[in-house]
């Protein structure tokens, strides 16, 4: 397993027990489908990361080229998320992750901020996060259209409402890829 965590898209390694900055260290995360871990690996992650004071935002899990694969954490605090927080929940989640090992072979592990552009995993998300703007990406097609930039309205039993060029699209939550905040200056 290799280390990394990302602070508001700054990429950091760690190499010989120290973190480096790295710079354009891609995939860039603008463009990528969400992929949601599994309900075990992210309640194996919630496990670490809450006792020790941080929400845990989400949890991805993805392969990646040569037969690798990437553990992404998103973790905040009121506060805000700095990189001693990060260090300390990668080195936390290392251990725990090594001893129950919950992904066959090898990854690589983020520990991250949600960034301004934060990511929605939940329903929960979706209801806290009403009146912001949002970018939303289903799976397949919604009345011919799969990608959506609009305002978050709430959330109706399993469908995320959200107000797009004045119309209001029922989004069904099961259908979603991925959906981040827009950040608004």
């Amino acid at each position: 397993m290799t280390g990394s965590f990302v602070i508001e898209k700054d990429v950091f390694a760690r190499s010989g027990g120290v973190w480096h900055r790295k710079w354009a260290d891609g995939p860039f995360f603008y463009l990528e489908t969400m992929q949601k871990a599994s309900q075990s690996l992210v309640e194996l992650v919630r496990g670490v990361v809450e006792p020790m004071g941080y929400e845990l935002v989400g949890v991805e899990h993805r392969p990646q080229g040569g037969g690798s694969e990437l553990l992404r954490v998103y973790i905040d605090k009121p506060a805000g998320i700095g990189l001693e927080d990060c260090t300390a929940v990668s080195h936390q989640l290392s251990g725990v992750l090594d001893v129950e090992d919950p992904i066959a072979g090898e990854y690589a592990l983020e520990v991250s901020s949600p960034g301004l552009d934060r990511p929605l995993f939940d329903l929960a998300h979706f209801e806290h996060f009403a009146g912001s703007q949002a970018k939303v990406k289903l799976n397949r097609a919604l009345d011919g259209r799969r990608n959506f930039r609009g305002q978050l309205v709430g959330v109706e039993g399993d469908d995320v409402l959200m107000l797009v060029d004045g119309e209001t699209y029922r989004l069904p939550f099961g259908q979603i890829d991925s959906a981040r905040l827009v950040p608004e200056f």
